[in-house]
């Protein structure tokens, strides 16, 4: 395990070696320096993840040697120390990039739990350099895979996101990753070491949803024979994604708000209030904007989640991305299909540019699985791919619906619906993702036109 390094800048030689010696027991490496400059030149020879700093020194003070560690994009953690009368300063020093500060004499149990905490940041910060390096080698970042601008952007969002405590909204096409990203988000957070658990709310049925999502006592309903925990416990100290959450009734989201808001919850059946340590991503494949205005999606929870949103670019935006992928995928299926493939032939890469992908990548994911199973050499060729590539349902039959003038909004969605699911030869998975809505969303739509006929 690497050691975990504090170095320690402080004038008064009596502060600094009595911080010394109390960090030291606790475990921690710890070197000193008397002022701010002989403190950066430590920094370079010693590389701590946390600095323990006095504001008020000659030379270099505090303030001084945080604009010196600005410059550096993933420096140590910062904590301030300051006398009592100086709080003014000490909250300056936050503004300019300190993690936290303590007042002199500093409190033991403080320390070591402001110390814990800013070694939670660095670590988060040491996975971002590592994700950075092997975006550099390999075009992968974390569990993501490509080097396109799109998620160049993507990544930098995510960097910022990672290491922080705020609520993430995740909104992309279905097929995009977003479940990856929320798992990338996880491993960059300081809840790395604590569970990922993940939610699709459009995979189970309203009456079910509430007690998944918060547990239920027993008796709570029929069938309720023992308390059950719910996903909200079950990801205590660590991250929780709600998949297709503007599928959740309004009901279940007012009560997800609370959660957000008070941090706590009851069981269903129960009256215990919960108390909860969880830091809850979200996603979505519908247009925010849209699902808002047609009230499917709670103005005051999209508030509270949408502390950070991030938009998965269509891999159709991402062509540029597909080499990476397809050996990423080929890599994955070699293996437990017994296979070396170690290529494919430009040709084939071609056609995999040329189509449409509207099943993004998962699409792509599952095509070039069935081309590892297929292919008859270490080469993966355009007769091992689908023929539905050369004449795949592109944009552009999309458009060509013909809706007459007077035509409701209700048949014109009918004829929509109808004429994709002919196109896909009753494919609904795949209908669902090229008309951008849910497979739960398709099946209600079907089953209320066969009410209706």
């Amino acid at each position: 395990m690497t050691k975990r390094r504090v170095l320690i800048i402080d004038d008064e030689a009596g502060s600094r070696q009595g911080l010394s010696a109390l960090i030291n027991n606790w475990g921690f490496v710890t070197e000193t320096a008397i002022d701010g400059e002989q403190g950066l030149e430590r920094i370079d020879a010693f590389q701590p993840q946390v600095v323990i700093a006095d504001l008020v020194m000659p030379n270099l003070d505090g303030l001084g040697l945080l604009a010196s560690l600005s410059q550096r994009k993933y420096g140590p953690a910062v904590v301030m120390l300051t006398a009592k009368g100086s709080i003014a300063s000490a909250v300056e020093a936050m503004k300019r990039g300190a993690f936290d500060y303590l007042t002199k004499p500093v409190e033991t149990l403080q320390l070591q739990q402001v110390l814990e905490k800013a070694f939670e940041r660095t670590a988060s910060f040491e996975e971002i350099k590592r994700y950075n390096h092997k975006l550099e080698s390999s075009g992968c970042f974390g569990r993501l895979v490509g080097s396109s601008s799109a998620m160049t952007e993507l990544y930098d969002l995510m960097r910022q996101a990672g290491p922080s405590a705020a609520s993430v909204l995740i909104v992309g096409e279905s097929g995009t990753g977003k479940e990856l990203v929320a798992r990338t988000l996880h491993d960059l957070s300081p809840r790395r070491e604590g569970p990922f658990v993940a939610l699709n709310c459009a995979a189970i049925p309203e009456t079910l949803l509430e007690s998944e999502i918060f547990g239920h006592e027993r008796g709570a309903f029929t069938g309720a024979d023992v308390r059950r925990q719910g996903c909200f416990e079950l990801a205590s100290g660590g991250s929780l994604l709600l998949d297709e959450v503007s599928e959740m009734a309004p009901a279940t989201q007012a009560k997800l708000l609370r959660v957000l808001e008070e941090r706590t919850f009851r069981r269903l059946g129960g009256a215990e209030e919960v108390a909860v340590d969880v830091r809850v991503l979200a996603a979505t494949n519908r247009d925010t904007k849209k699902a808002l205005s047609e009230g499917q999606l709670r103005e005051d929870l999209f508030y509270r989640l949408n502390v950070f949103t991030l938009e998965l670019p269509a891999l159709r935006n991402r062509l540029a991305d597909i080499e990476l992928l397809v050996a990423s995928f080929i890599e994955e299926f070699n293996k437990p299909n017994q296979k070396s493939i170690t290529c494919i032939e430009p040709e084939a890469l071609n056609l995999l540019r040329s189509y449409w992908w509207p099943g993004n990548v998962r699409e792509l994911r599952n095509l070039v699985e069935r081309a590892v199973i297929v292919a008859r050499t270490d080469c993966i060729i355009q007769d091992d791919l689908p023929p539905h590539l050369a004449d795949p349902f592109v944009e552009t039959d999309r458009v060509a619906v013909e809706i007459p003038v007077g035509t409701t909004v209700g048949a014109a969605e009918r004829s929509l619906i109808m004429r994709t699911l002919n196109a896909t030869e009753q494919n609904k998975t795949r209908a669902a993702e090229i008309l951008g809505i849910s497979l739960k969303t398709l099946h209600n739509k079907l089953k209320k036109y066969q009410e209706i006929d």
